[in-house]
């Protein structure tokens, strides 16, 4: 294994311009010395799927919240799987009502945090995933 650091996409997906919560999140990530590609607000399904290949992300986190998470995670993991990069988890954070989170599991998100969810958490999460990852590629 090498030591490049765990690398991780942060993004908002859709419309959503709220971008408070993700920017707290990535600012912890890197304070636990991960590499983060922070692309922001607003980006579409095929710009975080390009910079996710580009990046050789170990992880995607996707913060929504919209309802837009409903159509666009889905085909975020689906666009993965016909890149030949499904071994990338996609986690997503924010306002998820309970429905959406069982149909974004289906789809493969990884895991889910909702409003109010420990920092502290997500970044274990984040770590935990990323190294599982990092073993895979081997």
């Amino acid at each position: 294994m090498t030591d490049r650091k765990i690398r991780v996409l942060m993004s908002k997906i859709g419309l959503d311009g709220h971008d408070r919560g993700i920017r707290l999140v990535t600012s912890f990530l890197r304070d636990a010395g991960m590499e983060v590609v922070f692309l922001g607000k607003f980006q579409s399904v095929q710009n975080i799927l390009s910079s996710a290949l580009q990046e050789d992300v170990d992880v995607i986190g996707i913060s929504s919240l919209t309802g837009e998470h409903s159509t666009l995670v889905p085909e975020l993991i689906d666009k993965l799987k016909e890149q030949g990069a499904a071994r990338i988890p996609v986690v997503v954070g924010g306002t998820i009502p309970p429905n959406d989170s069982l149909e974004l599991k289906r789809a493969g998100v990884r895991r889910i945090f909702s409003t109010g969810s420990s920092v502290h958490e997500v970044v274990e999460f984040m770590r935990q995933v990323g190294e599982e990852t990092r073993k895979n590629k081997l």
